[in-house]
């Protein structure tokens, strides 16, 4: 059919919903940075504990240069999140507004998520030329990724670890309290791992991760902490299945780090091969189905789609990966936790998280 019959049959009220629908995803995406530097900078915070102020005493009370506070703001007004009140030329942050995207909303702070945007627009030049040419795009390239998701976990599994996670294990806490071993691969920054160690002294800790950064950082944290019960090691789990030592752990944890493995699958035999046969395995991993049409009604699907091309895939795909990448599903992963042995698999959701699953395994 040629373009300009395609034309002829177009409904017009269709397609103007659909360019009104285009500009609003442009002013969203602007939004979405703005969102970004507002987090950054601290202006969330500071308007949230201000009365409606002009540009100068808002900048002047978060440290900032004005002229770019001012500017800020326009984007903030016009988008619908700062109110304007143009007699006084006061800006004010309502609080039904503030208590999502300031610091003091804790796991309620969506405004942490608006910095994924920005970094991941970063390596989009690399990404075309993925496309246009196959391969990944390297953890080195995502220069502050690895802090913003350290800050992501702190919301979402960190603020529920001990009330809403660790209860999903009938007796783990008990357990954890009387002293046992415990692995955290993909430990990242390792802010689950030292809580942890911290709260069960009794117990003993070991984190794995890629990235050297993010290692040296959780080695900090634990010195600053005083922690002698937790140890942190940069490793490439690619041959884990081969290199684990059998039996070594009572509980074994991966947040969020399975999907984005070069070698997932010689992960999980690992991780089955390193856990007692009485122990646990918990899995948090992206609540989402294997295929496409499943998740047509997930409310951050066309955002996870996103980070799983332009991160979580591309950075498997670049060490010669699966590339399973961030919507693998609860389908694939069921497939490949029982392809590494394992024969108990309870998935679990937590109410007020949208984004996760929670898999108890067992062998």
């Amino acid at each position: 059919m040629c373009l300009t019959h395609q034309l002829a049959e177009l409904d017009p009220d269709a397609s103007d919903a659909f360019a009104e629908r285009l500009l609003q995803t442009l002013n969203q995406g602007a939004l979405c940075l703005m969102t970004s530097v507002g987090h950054r900078t601290g202006l969330f915070d500071t308007m949230a504990a201000l009365p409606p102020a002009g540009s100068a005493e808002i900048a002047q009370r978060s440290g900032l240069n004005e002229r770019y506070v001012r500017e800020w703001l326009g984007a903030m007004t016009l988008g619908g999140i700062v109110r304007y009140d143009p007699d006084a030329g006061d800006y004010s942050l309502p609080p039904e507004h503030a208590a999502f995207l300031s610091r003091a909303s804790a796991a309620d702070n969506m405004a942490v998520f608006a910095q994924y945007i920005g970094l991941l627009g970063g390596v989009e030049d690399d990404i075309v030329q993925c496309f246009r040419e196959g391969g990944g795009v390297p953890y080195s390239r995502y220069g502050r990724f690895n802090e913003v998701m350290a800050e992501d976990s702190g919301q979402s599994v960190l603020s529920s670890l001990f009330d809403h996670i660790l209860p999903l294990v009938p007796d783990l806490t008990a357990r954890l309290e009387r002293g046992i071993r415990v692995l955290d691969i993909g430990c990242g920054c390792g802010r689950a791992l030292n809580a942890l160690a911290e709260r069960f002294p009794a117990s003993t800790f070991v984190g794995y991760d890629l990235l050297e950064d993010a290692i040296s950082t959780a080695r900090g944290e634990a010195r600053a902490r005083k922690l002698t019960n937790v140890r942190f090691e940069a490793r490439d789990l690619s041959d884990f299945d081969r290199t684990a030592e059998p039996h070594a752990f009572d509980f074994i944890t991966t947040f969020d780090a399975v999907h984005d493995q070069a070698r997932p699958r010689n992960v999980l035999k690992g991780i089955q091969r390193a856990l007692a046969d009485d122990g646990v395995y918990l899995m948090q991993d992206i609540h989402a189905y294997s295929q496409v049409e499943q998740n047509l009604d997930h409310p951050l699907g066309p955002l996870l789609y996103t980070v799983s091309c332009m991160h979580c895939m591309t950075v498997s795909l670049a060490q010669g990966g699966e590339g399973l990448g961030t919507m693998w599903g609860r389908e694939k992963a069921q497939e490949l936790l029982r392809e590494a042995g394992f024969q108990s698999i309870e998935i679990h959701r937590l109410a007020h998280d949208v984004q996760n699953d929670y898999y108890v395994i067992r062998k």
